[in-house]
């Protein structure tokens, strides 16, 4: 037991908190100040299939431990008591506890949870603080990287608590080359545990929950929505859970293979790389950046590789999770089964902590990638732009049956250019020659159109990773200056005229209006499909696209708002109309999506999954914006129709 080592000093020892200024101990009847060398992390190692992270394990053992050595507000870290009841949840107050209320914690408290997990607290201050000059950590050597690298993913992820789309923290601390005004912490949270085993993780939740804080979890801040961002929060920072763990055959009661068991803080490149390494090809996201095994694989998770093998939550044998009580539990298809079912598309941030996924893997498999572009000209009208487009979507179902994948965008290029993109086209399991066969119609249609295809890239390779990394662009990020919406399109959409033509319609209207538009040519895979709960939209898909909305930069909150609520009731309806029992991606779409419970998750599928989270997350410590049960919470000081999370969490 880890804890003993240091504090078996001899002597009865207590942490005297309350009403002193600094931590201090009693050892044989002298007061001493409290520090890491006297004071351990309270953690036992559990041997076991477990990667390095999750061996070190808070238990009763060691709380019973802290408590025999009378260890002063020990109870803020004690496990929940799982039989807590309806009736226990009146005594708890409507809103979470906010800093300046008389209930906030003390910095002595928070000494308190800054000693049991090594140093692991941080408190926070803004990516953008270093640019001005009166927050007190004006550093102008600092501003100047961080103004170079805001739109570059890895500045943030690097943060203990920066997010990449800053407009849902509150735009409270931008960069700027001459910052004025005040950098406030807005929507960030105040204190960050940046865990590094499951240990530190328990006793975040059950400091949180003690004390009736509101909890947020980081990774690589990635979320399109601010889901990891929260005034007054405690954050859990995971990226430091890197392990990845391969199996040759791994055993379940439904399957046996090869798998890999996936660190909560692995991104999108370090998966690849590992399954690349190990001469297989994990389904995974598009993006470089995207954390894998957090919110990517608890949303679903659409991959390059669904067509073929469906998504990302499709292939989660085992989930190690924390829960809101404290435990450190496995969810999979024997044990934990409601937890393991929601858990694989029920949406992050809402049952529990995953520090890790155990995922199945493919053999490796021979890749071609095509990239190309077209745009409107002096020889290429408005009109033969979009009959150009629409030959391509009119075909889409036909690529989806070849298990291709392809990431397009229609973009103004410029006041008066129209641009269409292909990043990439991506054929799993073909040669070059056949993808140039399987598309050779389409650029037929082109080319009688008087359109000729500007190619960047067109290459075969002999596994998934290479491909991928040739092939798909470099997200960037930081962005403050639009919203996004997006829909899943079935494929009756694609082959029936009307149904075609109405979807054609409400797409290229978003383009008409001045919008972008972003797609995935994408199914949620060829079945038979397991029973998880990955949005059941995804299962007849054709294409999810996204709109974008802009607005100039430095607009005010009231155009910003307009914006907003022109894009979610205006531009999207025909969208909807179009695919009137579909919905949408939860991890990529609109923070205002209306009716949100049928859109992200089917209806049956919410109602299954309320009654988990009720179950085992009672007193709602989980939040997350659209999140399952988030409709019973409210954050103040919103803007109508941008819900950022700077303002309090209040109960409705």
């Amino acid at each position: 037991m880890q804890l003993n080592r240091r504090l078996l000093v001899g002597g009865v020892l207590s942490l005297l908190v309350p009403h002193v200024a600094a931590q201090t101990i009693v050892i044989n009847s002298e007061e001493v100040d409290a520090t890491r060398n006297n004071v351990a992390q309270p953690s036992d190692y559990i041997p076991g299939d477990y990667l390095d992270e999750e061996k070190y394990q808070l238990t009763k053992d060691v709380l019973a431990n802290l408590t025999n050595f009378k260890l002063s507000n020990i109870s803020l870290l004690y496990f929940a008591d799982s039989s807590l009841s309806k009736r226990d949840l009146t005594s708890i107050p409507n809103c979470k506890t906010f800093p300046g209320d008389a209930a906030w914690p003390s910095s002595v408290i928070w000494k308190v949870l800054d000693l049991v997990t090594g140093g692991a607290l941080i408190k926070t201050v803004p990516i953008g603080a270093a640019c001005y000059k009166n927050s007190g950590h004006y550093n102008a050597a600092r501003c100047s990287v961080v103004r170079s690298q805001w739109t570059n993913s890895s500045l943030h992820s690097a943060d203990p608590t920066s997010v990449m789309w800053p407009l849902y923290e509150g735009l409270t601390c931008e960069p700027d080359e001459a910052a004025s005004g005040n950098c406030t912490i807005g929507g960030y949270p105040t204190y960050v545990v940046d865990a590094q085993n499951v240990a530190h993780i328990q006793l975040a939740v059950n400091f949180a929950r003690a004390l009736n804080l509101r909890l947020v979890i980081k990774n690589t801040g990635h979320d399109f929505n601010g889901r990891s961002a929260g005034a007054g929060a405690l954050s859990i920072r995971t990226q430091s859970f890197k392990s990845i763990k391969y199996y040759s055959t791994y055993e379940a009661s439904n399957y046996t293979g090869p798998a890999l068991k996936v660190g909560a803080g692995v991104i999108g490149q370090e998966l690849y790389e590992a399954a690349e390494q190990y001469g297989v090809t994990a389904v995974g996201g598009e993006g470089l950046s995207v954390g894998y095994a957090g919110g990517y694989l608890a949303g679903g998770g659409h991959s390059p590789m669904s067509p073929k093998y469906g998504m990302g939550a499709d292939q989660i044998l085992s989930i190690n999770v924390v829960t809101a009580n404290g435990r450190f539990i496995t969810a999979d298809a024997t044990q934990n089964t409601d937890l393991f079912w929601a858990l694989r598309g029920g949406g992050g941030s809402t049952f529990g902590i995953a520090t890790s996924y155990t995922v199945k893997v493919y053999p490796k498999i021979h890749t071609s990638v095509m990239s190309w572009s077209f745009s409107t000209s002096n020889t290429v009208s408005y009109e033969a732009f979009w009959l150009a487009v629409g030959a391509y979507w009119k075909l889409i179902s036909t690529y989806n049956a070849a298990g291709n994948y392809e990431y397009w965008n229609v973009w103004h290029t410029s006041p008066n250019t129209l641009t269409f993109s292909m990043v990439p086209w991506f054929a799993p399991g073909m040669t070059l020659a056949q993808l140039k066969t399987l598309v050779a119609p389409l650029f037929k249609t082109f080319a009688d159109l008087g359109i000729k295809v500007d190619i960047n890239l067109q290459e075969e390779f002999d596994s998934f990773y290479p491909a991928w990394k040739d092939g798909f662009p470099r997200e960037l990020v930081g962005g403050a200056t639009s919203k996004t919406a997006g829909r899943l399109f079935p494929k009756e959409n694609f082959v029936d005229d009307v149904k075609f033509n109405a979807t054609f319609d409400a797409i290229k209207g978003v383009s008409d209006n001045g919008g972008q538009v972003l797609g995935f040519s994408i199914t949620g895979g060829p079945g038979p499909y397991p029973d998880n709960a990955v949005n059941p939209a995804w299962r007849g898909a054709a294409m999810w696209a996204i709109a974008v909305i802009n607005w100039e930069e430095g607009s005010s909150w009231d155009i910003i708002s307009q914006r907003s609520q022109l894009l979610t009731h205006e531009w999207m309806q025909p969208w909807r109309d179009a695919a009137p029992n579909s919905g949408a991606y939860a991890s990529e779409a609109d923070v205002t999506e209306p009716n949100f419970k049928q859109s992200f998750y089917g209806t049956a599928n919410y109602d299954r999954l309320l009654s988990i989270k009720d179950q085992i997350d009672p007193t709602g410590l989980f939040y997350a914006l659209q999140g399952v049960g988030s409709d019973r919470w409210y954050v103040t000081s919103q803007v109508q129709g941008v819900p950022t999370q700077n303002g309090r969490l209040c109960r409705v």
